[in-house]
Order: structure tokens, then sequence, then C-alpha cells
């Protein structure tokens, strides 16, 4: 309190109204993180749980992604998903289901502290998504929600004020064309990280008789890309399927980090205890992501 009082004798030509909008909007930290070069580690929700969402978010992770891409979860779900995650102090993030300025927007104005935009592959795309995340003039986003504010601990008028400045815009790659021409497709200004979906990755490099990439291919990939992500100066992201996997990445340099599912935490979970018991049964390994 006595901090606050001092910013404000030391600034009283500050309208009440401007000076909370300068101290009382929430800060998203994971954007700060990755911009003072640091990982944020967090884990993909898949399952539209509302429960599961309020317990990870309370776990420890930077972050939580909400999947609609490739999921059953509908906006109305994941509304109350970022609401809980907000609330438990981690940063709520969805992956909205294609780049679209309606799927974006949409997003943004019920909670999302940013956005994942699955399959970019051009620079027109790239600039697509930042537009359709910031408001004029810096981009085209409607004015209008109210959750948004909400989720940030602000007011409407704060909210408009700040957002741009704290929304996290991340971006996929996931095709293999993207990342021969990363600096062209991902060197667009508002981009925030670069994030390697694996599976879709790896699969536009297959052979024309439909054989997997190398391994040492496919590890160049990902080479290429964290250093395309390096000279843009924009974090390199990944999804990794163990803590082993994620520390390997985070000594490479990745930034932003996802381990696993809350699906897979909890297939593997079951499986421990069933290869524990000595027991064998089918299906122990369904989930992969």
């Amino acid at each position: 309190m006595m901090g606050l009082m001092r910013l404000h004798i030391l600034t009283p030509w500050l309208s009440p109204h401007l000076f909370a909008c300068v101290i009382l909007m929430r800060t998203n930290s994971v954007k700060r993180l990755l911009k003072d070069g640091k990982p944020a580690v967090g884990t993909w929700l898949s399952l539209g749980n509302i429960v599961a969402a309020r317990f990870l978010a309370r776990s420890g992770f930077d972050w939580l992604t909400v999947d609609i891409e490739h999921s059953l979860v509908g906006i109305e779900t994941a509304v109350h998903m970022m609401g809980a995650i907000a609330d438990a102090g981690c940063t709520p993030l969805a992956r909205v289901p294609s780049n679209r300025h309606d799927h974006i927007k949409r997003v943004l104005d019920n909670g999302g502290h940013g956005v994942v935009v699955p399959m970019v592959c051009s620079q027109r795309e790239s600039r697509e998504a930042v537009s359709a995340c910031l408001y004029p003039p810096v981009g085209n986003r409607s004015v209008g929600g109210s959750v948004h504010a909400l989720n940030f601990g602000a007011t409407p008028p704060q909210y408009y004020a700040q957002a741009n400045e704290e929304l996290l815009i991340v971006l996929q790659c996931e095709h293999i064309e993207a990342v021969r021409n990363f600096d062209e497709v991902f060197g667009v200004p508002g981009v925030d990280a670069i994030f390697v979906g694996p599976n879709d990755l790896a699969a536009t490099m297959r052979s024309a008789d439909g054989q997997p990439p190398t391994p040492e291919a496919f590890q160049q990939a990902l080479a290429d890309i964290l250093a395309g992500c390096k000279r843009l100066g924009i974090a390199a992201g990944i999804h990794t399927f163990s803590t082993e996997e994620a520390k390997k990445r985070i000594e490479q340099g990745w930034q932003f980090i996802a381990i696993n599912s809350e699906l897979k935490f909890m297939m593997d979970g079951a499986k421990q205890a069933i290869d524990g018991l000595g027991l064998k049964k089918a299906g122990s390994d369904l989930a992969k992501y």
C-alpha cells in the first residue's frame, strides 16, 4: 500500500483511471519468462474436464493449453476451464481449431491469455493470426467481450489499454515447408513463440511411399526450427513426452515446453499401477499425445 501511495504522490498528473490502467491489470507471467529467455512449462488439456483443469492449474505448471482443435471441447467448456486456470494464478491458453479470425477473437474475448494457432505455413497466415489477436492500430481485433478482463483481474478499459502487451501469440510450425521457409513465414512482428507439433511435422516429412523420416532427418528439422527462432529472437517451443525429454530440450535452448497432456498423465499413471501389479491388459498404451 505504501508503495502505491508513494507512486501516486510522485505522479499527481495521472488521473485515477489512468493510474488504475498502469498498475492493476495482471501481467502475463509466461510472456515475461519467454522474453527473459527462461523456460515456461505446461501441459495440454484435451478431455474438457473443468475440475481436472482446476487441479492442474494448482500443480505448479506455468501454463495450461485448452485444446479446441483436436478435442471435443466447445467454447462454453473452454471458457469455464480458462476461468478456473486464471483464478488459480496459472496462465490459460487455448489452441484454436484453425487460423481464423473468429476462432481467435472468441477465445481471447472469453478469457484466454493467449492463443496457439495450428498449422501456420505462410507469411500471410502468420500476419493474419497476429492481426486477429491485437487491437487497432496494430491489428484488427474488434472490441467486445467481458470475461477477458475478468481473467486478467482488470476492468474492460484496463484490458483494452494493455491487452496488446499482455497476450501471448504462439504459432505452430507443423509442416516441413514452413521449416524450409522459416524466416519468411515466422518473421512477423508480434509473434512470441513458435511451437512444434512433432507428430504433424513428421507426417509431412514422409516419403512418397509413406515411409516416415529417419530420426536424423527429423532431428535436423527440429534443429533448423530452433536455429530459426534464435535468428528471429522468438521463443522456440516443443511438445515432449517425459520430464527427461523436457530437460533435454530446455538444455538445448527450447523455452515453451509442453509435457504430455492430462490424458497421457492419467493413462501413464494407470499403466504404472497395472504394471506394478503384474497385470497384463490390452490398451495400456492408448494415449500417445
